[in-house]
């Protein structure tokens, strides 16, 4: 039978160990999720692990279930890079085979001075830094110049940081749009991302406000193929700033992973056919980067309780797939991504539970999204859901 809904959710950065080409990016030993687990005495998440999440990896508190239900395994990144765009693309389909550019060491001087003659601003900043070790560092000379703070990280993103009683928020989004036409060619970063925050000295808090604006993808994805046969792509979060808003119906910004479950929970109140495809941001951005395993775990068990309520509403038709789109390991000194296979759980009453094995790309989801929903499709990528459909078509 065909599937009339898919409801994937990226739980992102939630990786779950180091590829065999980690060590080229720095990132041996990462395992995010065991790392946390092992971190904080063990995860106590029952709806993942009575999906099968324990039966990827051990997870300390999570043993393997005995009788999975969903379809399980990891899968591997082909995409050069470990970074939030390359990983959604690819798991839409499109292989990123050329890096972005990145600047360890900071933005080139000429560079700067084109974005600041034609922002007509004079900026702060401009190296490779943690964005909350940034700000605590520059934020009260930024609230008495009113310069904005320009910074990168080991990703390929052009961050533009800036108080919200200094610069506007909408003036700020202004920047990174001037930012973004700027970065072409062999300056084309990956994102361009505001980041705003609030508070004083020793207490700038970042807020839900921050908006990413991602370079096109350079061909076509699911997304596309999907909105084209009359499928309505729904996303939440920053799936619609991640993909440019290409291929998308309609998309929601969030401020945070329960108001993404609650959108979530609102589409699937539709009847409708649709592509309902999320990502839960809290994992990457408050805890991952900011190297905390005990914020990381708590917001895996808080999600854990609003995703049964999402398992819940599944009709018989509808499709569950949960993974992620790097890593981001809390418990190493690095507060970068981690280049890490990423989890595999599909689920649903048309599913026959299982080992589906090592994918060797992201880009499997989106081929077997388009068999289970009936979409015609020229993508990267290999279905595997004659291999798990109880009736395959």
């Amino acid at each position: 039978m065909l599937v009339n809904r898919v409801v994937l959710i990226v739980f992102d950065s939630l990786g779950v160990g180091e590829l065999p080409d980690a060590a080229r990016y720095g990132d041996s030993g990462s395992n995010t999720l065991a790392n946390i687990a092992e971190a904080v005495g063990g995860i106590n998440a029952p709806n993942l692990a009575w999906l099968g999440l324990g039966n990827i990896l051990k997870v300390r508190g999570m043993p393997p279930a005995h009788e999975p239900q969903s379809a399980f395994g990891k899968m591997a990144e082909v995409s050069v890079g470990k970074d939030t765009t390359v990983g959604h693309w690819e798991l839409m389909g499109l292989w990123s085979e050329k890096p972005f550019p990145v600047y360890p060491n900071g933005f080139p001087a000429e560079l700067v001075a084109r974005f600041e003659e034609k922002a007509g601003v004079k900026i702060r900043g401009t190296k490779a830094a943690s964005g909350t070790e940034l700000s605590a560092e520059l934020g009260e000379e930024h609230q008495r110049t009113g310069r904005p703070i320009i910074y990168t990280s080991a990703d390929s993103v052009w961050q533009i940081a800036a108080h919200e009683n200094v610069i506007r928020v909408e003036k700020l989004y202004q920047l990174c749009e001037i930012a973004r036409a700027l970065l072409t060619a062999e300056n084309g970063v990956a994102r361009v991302i505001a980041r705003p925050f609030v508070g004083g000295p020793g207490a700038y808090t970042r807020t839900y406000l921050r908006k990413d604006f991602s370079i096109r993808p350079p061909g076509p994805t699911l997304l596309d193929f999907a909105k084209e046969q009359n499928t309505p792509v729904l996303g939440a979060g920053k799936i619609g700033e991640i993909f440019a808003d290409q291929g998308i119906s309609e998309s929601r910004h969030t401020s945070g992973n329960n108001d993404t479950f609650r959108i979530i929970r609102e589409y699937m109140s539709r009847e409708d056919r649709s592509f309902i495809f999320a990502n839960l941001v809290d994992f990457d951005m408050l805890w991952g980067h900011r190297n905390d395993p005990k914020g990381y775990a708590d917001g895996l068990i808080e999600a854990d309780k609003q995703l049964g309520e999402v398992i819940a509403g599944l009709a018989e038709d509808d499709l569950l797939i949960i993974t992620a789109d790097h890593g981001c390991d809390p418990t190493t000194p690095s507060t970068d991504h981690s280049r890490e296979y990423t989890p595999l759980l599909v689920y649903g009453d048309g599913v026959r539970g299982g080992d589906v094995g090592i994918r060797s790309t992201f880009a499997d989801v989106a081929q077997t999204i388009a068999a289970a929903m009936g979409i015609e499709v020229d993508l990267r990528g290999d279905s595997f859901w004659e291999t798990i459909s109880v009736d395959p078509i």
